[in-house]
């Protein structure tokens, strides 16, 4: 089978400390986003009492008792004192990280793999586009294209999620809606109750977005299905594979590429991903045998 395989990393991955080694983390705070989504607020047990990554990395989240899932990281890499996740409560580790309460502790391996590679997107436009939980890996990528918002265009995010109570971080998506130098469009699958914005799937706001499709980054995170459907409408408006990034989650169970539940083809998701650049792996995106 003829395939695009992964050559290099496109970004290098941030490593820290023993990477098997779980290290103990208190949390700060639990908070619900979501009738099956939280997020959890973490900070360092022991050690260093800073934890620093770039966007769009992941770490491994190890509950005592019940086991360890790949986590992506969603706070603001310029506070290194707080350690982010958004987490969907969707199996037993999950579920016992939903049940717990400030003070107890978590393992946590990492951070690994790639990240967004938000500084290229400077001097031009930047386009972020998530469907659901998407937006929690895509956050520190906002977060940190804000703090230097002058260095680039305009930046869009486009962001879809099934019903109004499925989306995350509303009261911050607000802010974001009531700037001057942003462009925030949202749409959900069904509306529900009072909504009155959008309705229809993530790609039916690319006619209202005003960005230069020959002159973007593109950054995308969400369900395989919404991946590709959004990938051919940016090929459609000018947007080359080159300048489009993708974050590919797979089944990592060690972090590090040692156990190969990750592998897709060629390429190790936990290391030369999970930020791919689309050309680099569009041979392998979408087929159902990998």
């Amino acid at each position: 089978m003829a395939t695009t395989a992964v050559k290099e990393k496109p970004i290098p991955p941030v490593r820290a400390g023993e990477p098997m080694h779980p290290r103990p983390f208190k949390v700060l705070k639990n908070q619900p986003e979501t009738h099956d989504t939280f997020t959890l607020e973490l900070e360092p047990a022991e050690g260093p009492r800073e934890f620093r990554f770039a966007p769009g990395q992941f770490n491994m989240l190890y509950v005592y008792g019940f086991g360890e899932v790949p986590i992506s990281i969603s706070g603001d890499p310029a506070e290194p004192g707080v350690l982010v996740h958004t987490i969907r409560a969707v199996g037993t580790v999950t579920r016992a990280l939903e049940r717990l309460k400030r003070g107890e502790l978590v393992g946590v391996r990492g951070p690994f793999g790639t990240s967004w590679p938000v500084a290229e997107a400077q001097n031009q436009d930047l386009v972020i586009v998530a469907g659901g939980i998407g937006l929690a890996p895509l956050r520190p990528a906002m977060v940190q294209a804000l703090s230097g918002r002058e260095k680039f265009g305009k930046i869009v995010l486009l962001y879809g999620a099934r019903t109004p109570d499925d989306l995350l971080y509303v009261r911050e998506l607000e802010q974001w809606r009531s700037r001057l130098d942003l462009e925030i469009l949202v749409t959900v699958d069904r509306a529900l109750g009072t909504w009155r914005g959008n309705v229809g799937v993530v790609t039916t706001l690319f006619p209202r977005a005003s960005y230069d499709p020959f002159h973007t980054l593109a950054l995308v995170c969400g369900p395989e299905v919404m991946m590709r459907f959004v990938i051919l409408e940016l090929a459609k408006r000018g947007t080359p594979a080159d300048k489009t990034y993708l974050s590919m989650e797979r089944n990592m169970k060690c972090g590090i590429g040692l156990c190969g539940h990750c592998q897709i083809g060629p390429t190790f998701v936990c290391k030369e991903g999970p930020v791919y650049r689309f050309d680099r792996v569009k041979g392998l995106f979408g087929k159902r045998e990998l």
